[in-house]
């Protein structure tokens, strides 16, 4: 059986059988003309049936194969003969497929056309779709002239169907005259069906005619030369559009595929014609325009655009010029604030806002600018507008202030910022939301620029002057002055309006360096990115901070100025007459006296901002005690015990000076490290000063290598001064100077230190033995 089955297919002439088998070729021959097509469904059954015989075979020869055991050269030849039937197979079901395809296709083109010239677009939109599909599984074969043919007519087809579609619109909605009454008809509704298959630009052409015969009553209704086209009726505008868009949803919404959202279309044309006639009308009546009217223009622009953004997605904007805008980093400003209100809102920034959780930020509207961009070339309206306004706001602070005067002392709550800040920065809030609304370009920077001039005046007319800058009992005399008083005079200080009014235009100075910042930041996140590198509030900033700084002086100079005629007193005494060490002499009194009265005052009123009090502190213990220590070099000669007063005088100086943060309050607290260290290693020096000059200058060169080693000052100067305050005669002096400069940088090793002064500055705990040993000496003494 198996000879008789190899003899009649192999060898074999069918072309089936053939490993180079061309499908095409084969098709060609069965079906040589197009005719021959009409035998179509004889051919494949035919061809089905050898198939099923083929099978049959293949069958027959694995059961034969598999029950009778044949050698591995037997099994390779069969394999090899199973793998030509499977070729076999394979090539007839690509060629029935093929076939069917071809069918389709020729019966689909003939329905095509035909439904064309009927106009029966409902079907014609889902035979379409059908023949556009199976025809690019012909794209490999367009080199037959039947299936290059059968694509021609396609395509013949596909164009007669996107003339005549335009065509049956154009006459629904022809671009000249009014349109057709009533609804749209089911025909143009299944032609858009079709146009979604079509060329793009068909369906393109239709949109933009629709859109175009939809829009063409308002380009007559609002041309340049009638009376509603200009800004004062802009409303008038916007709800033109509203009715159209209310109109076509009742009229047309159903005959336009969902998808091409002509709703939002219409509304995105009427933008950008909108647009472009203002800004052809604004050019042209440039001078006309003022900056209510501006406002009111961009406020009724602006809303328009927000309602766009409730209604629609933007999806359509893609096509057009209109970005959506990027979304900005959030923030931690205490500017953040609800800015979507309207441009007349008030806002208000309080200092606490800092503290407060940021809100959520709103999300962008992709129509913003839409419209409204056409307003930017003619901001500098505004820009100068908010100049003049913002001018004629600090010439009613300098007045109000004359006025009202300084703020009354507010030492419960501490110094209080002074409200014109808040209404400066409120103002500034308000502009910056509207510029940004309209531009958050070039204008930006425009009023940038207007705020920075402001910010600047702000800082000295309101602050830097109303410093007071004479005190209330002198005369007219200023700081500088009283430095320069006549010994034993009495000095004028400032009250305790003036001490308080300092402190607050510190606390405003604070406030604005710190809104000033975070005004910076914002206006940043506001401006363009490419913007951004010129927002720069840097200089303003030192501005305020050189208030402080002056603010600060003042208070300091003033408490300095006020302990003067002490120490005065204190380098007049005749110390070489002192016979006993008392109590704390009445110059120390005195300074302790106007330090219980100043400070407390400043703490109080700077409690907002402590800071700058523990400034104020570090600045008046920095001029208080190189002063104290140039008096105390003026104390010549001392005796003995008069350096021992001293030495217990300057002690009791130096208990206040550490206590003057805190001192007078009824909350002790522990004074900063950074202030303690400056007293206690200035009057340190000052001790160390006094023990130098208490001990013996015999013998010499012990004398000088304790001075060195105490208050290791290698100035011939200070030296001198020491001597002068032991009273040594000039002779003595010199012979102690030669010393002295022999003796430096460092006294040599071995020398012999009895009866010397400690080598070093002692440690908090020997301070305080010695104060105590010094204590009892006095007392015992007395």
């Amino acid at each position: 059986f198996m000879w008789k089955w190899q003899t009649q297919v192999f060898p074999s002439q069918d072309p089936l059988d053939r490993a180079d088998f061309n499908a095409v070729e084969y098709i060609n021959t069965l079906f040589p003309t197009e005719q021959s097509l009409a035998n179509i469904d004889e051919v494949v059954n035919k061809i089905r049936l050898k198939i099923r015989r083929l099978d049959d075979n293949i069958r027959t020869v694995v059961r034969g194969q598999t029950n009778v055991g044949q050698d591995g050269r037997q099994v390779k030849e069969i394999t090899r003969d199973i793998k030509q039937l499977d070729h076999a197979k394979r090539h007839l079901t690509t060629s029935i497929t093929t076939l069917n395809h071809l069918h389709m296709l020729a019966g689909g083109v003939d329905s095509l056309e035909a439904m064309t010239r009927r106009r029966q677009y409902g079907e014609v939109a889902n035979l379409l779709q059908g023949v556009v599909n199976v025809l690019e599984h012909f794209n490999k074969y367009m080199g037959i002239p039947q299936i290059r043919q059968l694509s021609e007519r396609v395509k013949a087809a596909q164009n007669e169907l996107g003339q005549q579609i335009l065509a049956d619109f154009e006459e629904a909605f022809p671009s000249q005259g009014t349109k057709r009454p009533g609804g749209p008809s089911n025909v143009l509704r299944d032609a858009c069906l079709v146009a979604n298959v079509l060329d793009p630009r068909i369906k393109q052409e239709i949109i933009k005619k629709f859109i175009k015969q939809h829009l063409s009553e308002y380009l007559v209704l609002f041309q340049e030369n009638q009376d509603v086209a200009w800004l004062d009726k802009i409303d008038r505008r916007y709800a033109w559009i509203k009715r159209q868009l209310v109109d076509y949803e009742e009229k047309y919404g159903r005959m336009f595929p969902p998808e091409w959202c002509m709703t939002e279309r219409i509304a995105v044309e009427f933008c950008h014609v909108t647009r472009a006639e203002l800004a052809k009308i604004m050019r042209t009546r440039a001078k006309e325009i003022e900056v209510k009217l501006l406002l009111f223009a961009i406020q009724r622009t602006t809303n328009f655009e927000g309602l766009l953004a409730k209604r629609f997605s933007g999806c359509t904007l893609a096509d057009g010029t209109v970005k959506k805008p990027e979304v900005p980093p959030p923030s931690t400003n205490p500017f953040l604030e609800d800015e979507t209100g309207t441009e007349t809102d008030e806002i208000v920034i309080e200092k606490s806002d800092m503290d407060k959780p940021k809100k959520p930020k709103v999300p962008d509207n992709p129509f913003h600018g839409i419209v409204s961009k056409c307003f930017e070339p003619h901001l500098y309206v505004y820009i100068e507008s908010q100049d003049k306004n913002l001018g004629e706001l600090i010439d009613r602070f300098v007045a109000d202030f004359k006025a009202q005067g300084p703020p009354k002392p507010n030492v419960d709550e501490g110094g209080a910022v002074l409200p014109s800040c808040a209404d400066l920065f409120v103002y500034y809030k308000k502009c910056m939301v509207q510029c940004s609304q309209l531009s958050t370009g070039e204008p930006m920077i425009a009023l940038t620029t207007i705020f920075q001039k402001y910010l600047r005046e702000y800082a000295w007319k309101i602050l830097s002057g109303n410093l007071p800058k004479t005190t209330s009992s002198s005369g007219g005399l200023t700081i500088t002055s009283l430095l320069k008083e006549k010994e034993g005079s009495e000095v004028a200080k400032f009250t305790l309006e003036e001490l308080c009014l300092i402190c607050s235009i510190l606390s405003t100075a604070e406030y604005c360096l710190a809104t000033t910042q975070q005004l910076e930041e914002k206006l940043k996140e506001k401006v363009d990115a490419s913007l951004v590198e010129r927002i720069n509030l840097t200089g303003e900033m030192d501005t305020f901070s050189i208030v402080i700084s002056n603010s600060i002086q003042l208070l300091v100079q003033d408490l300095d100025a006020a302990c003067d005629p002490a120490l005065t007193a204190m380098s007049k005494m005749q110390w070489q007459n002192v016979e006993h060490v008392g109590d704390q002499s009445p110059y120390v009194t005195s300074v302790i006296l106007h330090i219980k009265q100043n400070v407390p005052i400043i703490r109080d009123n700077l409690a907002s901002t402590r800071k700058y009090f523990t400034q104020f502190c570090i600045k008046f213990a920095n001029s208080f005690i190189p002063k104290f220590i140039n008096h105390l070099f003026k104390c010549k000669p001392i005796s003995m015990v008069g350096a021992e007063q001293l030495l217990l005088d300057t002690h009791s100086l130096k208990m206040v000076l550490l206590d003057l943060p805190s001192i007078g309050s009824q909350v002790v607290r522990k004074a900063p490290a950074s202030y303690t260290k400056i007293v206690v290693k200035g009057m340190t020096r000052a001790e160390m000063i006094l023990k130098v000059v208490m001990a013996p200058h015999e013998p010499p060169v012990v004398f000088v290598d304790n001075y060195i080693k105490l208050l290791a000052d290698c100035s011939n100067d200070t030296f001198q001064k020491i001597l002068d305050m032991k009273g040594l005669k000039r002779s003595e002096q010199s012979s102690m100077l030669d010393l002295f400069r022999q003796r430096l940088p460092a006294p040599p090793s071995g020398v012999e230190n009895t009866g010397s002064l400690s080598l070093s500055a002692p440690t908090p705990e020997q301070e305080s033995s010695r104060i105590r040993k010094l204590e009892k000496l006095i007392k015992k003494r007395l």
